[in-house]
């Protein structure tokens, strides 16, 4: 999807550099969950994720903007040190800068529930 809206916006300029934007669009997309640090925060709806289950602030889950659901990742809390492995259930988060959602219970095992957001980096398991 994002290859064509990069390759709208740069066809005015030739080839070669709609071939070069849709070459790093793909790059960025598979940027493995490893690789990715950022700001966390959390939510604690009852509402339905949109995988189609209900949001259960108790489970460990989460929300990120391209894993798929299913999806096993760990998170480390730099400021802590301390970890928690996650389901992927939702999407999100909206935020600039922030790459993960986390379940409040999730939240709390990583010592981020009073701040409401962390440093965090996380990396897929399995």
């Amino acid at each position: 999807m994002q290859i064509g809206v990069e390759q709208v916006k740069i066809r005015k300029f030739g080839t070669a550099f709609m071939a070069a934007a849709a070459t790093l669009c793909v790059v960025a997309a598979t940027v493995p969950a490893a690789a990715q640090c950022g700001g966390a925060s959390w939510y604690a709806l009852h509402s339905r994720t949109a995988s189609g289950e209900m949001m259960n602030p108790a489970q460990m889950t989460a929300a990120h903007k391209t894993l798929p659901f299913g999806t096993k990742v760990k998170v480390t809390n730099k400021r802590t040190g301390k970890s928690v492995v996650v389901r992927i259930n939702d999407r999100g988060p909206f935020i600039r800068g922030r790459i993960i959602d986390l379940s409040k219970s999730a939240a709390g095992k990583i010592g981020m529930i009073n701040s409401g957001h962390a440093p965090v980096c996380i990396s897929t398991i399995g």
